[in-house]
């Protein structure tokens, strides 16, 4: 293993190579495709969902570094992705598997990410990498590896000019991505489990900014049809459908960058749609509830975050992948702030315990409520899964209410 924080490191063009914006650089070897890839570098601490997370849509754009050191023992599977493809722009481990051991198994986790072009990184000390992103922050990076190293006459690139590649990436803050992994036409998920084959109790549609493939499903297991709808639907198209309920998933990028989005989402509201937002979701709420966001140092990613539903005193284990968090005040309910006052009173619902981050809006006088984390948590945990219960509850009042008005 080979890191430092100089110029003075050395290569061989058989190496991969992780180069950090501020000039760290971490040597080792490749690990599933070789060439070139750069974005944001973030770590998530799940010891287990390595697949869960590679296809989860809200890690578009970011490098993955995994904090657990052993990746890949159970290869990879057809059954456990959340969505049809690998998302992550770059994956850092420190001991790849070198065998696959799993009943459920396919294929291995390294041959998967050279069939999707994932260029990755093993065999560095990921431990020291995670500790300094906890100090400076996250922060663009590259991987670099096979003809990707050489300069066009050949040579080993100097450790400057593949800075100088990273520094060219964009940085996070100020991206919109969600028209990037939102799905391109609609489609429908059916009542499963209990309710299958039966007429659905309720009808939700649900606006992919970058939904898992569990999301719809956990509804569906409630007895909910879900019409799964690209973020460029209309007020007016969403209308159509007829929905007892509207849902806005998780997905990647900034929110302050979401205008249009907010705008359908206010709408939403004012007609009175009983609304819940996960993740992405939670933040377009806030923001059209009237609060700002704000990008965090590190974020939270994995599935092992504390937090508190200050509604039932209850601390749950969580699922998180976000960057970026709402600005609302915790332990009061105030004014919605859009217009002075239109949505009515709010309160923060959940907060994370390792931060006080603000994980949930509850509004009070309109059907609206939304969670930071992922209650659908694949691969685990399920502590929060009751979420998608009050998303039906509110659904059945509501549609009650409206049955004897």
């Amino acid at each position: 293993m080979n890191q430092i924080d100089s110029e003075t490191v050395s290569f061989a063009p058989d190496d991969a190579v992780l180069v950090l914006e501020d000039g760290q650089v971490y040597v080792g070897d490749s690990y599933g495709a070789i060439g070139k890839t750069t974005g944001e570098i973030v770590f998530a601490t799940g010891m287990t969902g390595y697949q869960e997370t590679l296809t989860d849509p809200s890690y578009d754009r970011q490098i993955v570094v995994q904090t657990f050191p052993h990746i890949g023992d159970t290869g990879i599977n057809r059954e456990d992705p959340e969505s049809s493809r690998i998302w992550v722009a770059g994956y850092v481990v420190r001991d790849p598997s070198p065998t696959v051991s799993n009943w459920r198994a396919t294929g291995s986790l390294d041959d998967d990410l050279v069939a999707e072009h994932i260029v990755g990184i093993s065999h560095i000390d990921t431990r020291k990498l995670v500790r300094h992103l906890r100090s400076a922050g996250v922060m663009r990076a590259g991987i670099f590896s096979g003809d990707a190293l050489l300069d066009d006459e050949g040579r080993l690139k100097t450790v400057a000019a593949l800075i100088d590649e990273v520094k060219a990436t964009p940085q996070m803050k100020g991206l919109s991505l969600y028209d990037e992994v939102s799905t391109k036409e609609t489609y429908t998920v059916e009542p499963c489990g209990e309710y299958e084959g039966k007429e659905p109790l309720y009808t939700v549609a649900a606006v992919d900014l970058g939904v898992k493939g569990m999301t719809p499903h956990r509804m569906a297991e409630r007895g909910c049809r879900v019409h799964v709808v690209p973020s460029t639907i209309t007020f007016e198209e969403l209308t159509a459908l007829n929905p007892d309920g509207v849902f806005f998933s998780n997905g990647p990028g900034d929110p302050e960058q979401a205008d249009p989005e907010v705008e359908l989402l206010r709408k939403v509201l004012d007609a009175g749609y009983p609304f819940f937002g996960i993740c992405f979701g939670n933040q377009l709420l806030g923001r059209a509830l009237g609060f700002g966001t704000y990008k965090l140092k590190f974020g939270h990613r994995g599935i092992n975050q504390p937090v508190k539903d200050l509604t039932t005193g209850k601390v749950e284990v969580t699922a998180h992948n976000h960057g970026f968090a709402v600005d609302a005040p915790i332990g009061e309910t105030v004014d919605a702030p859009f217009d002075n006052g239109h949505f009515g009173k709010v309160f923060v619902s959940h907060i994370d315990l390792n931060d006080d981050v603000v994980e949930g809006l509850q509004c009070v006088d309109i059907p609206a409520f939304s969670v930071q984390y992922h209650p659908e948590a694949a691969a685990g945990p399920h502590d929060a899964a009751y979420l998608f219960d009050r998303f039906v509850d509110l659904m059945k009042t509501s549609k009650e209410e409206n049955r004897n008005a």
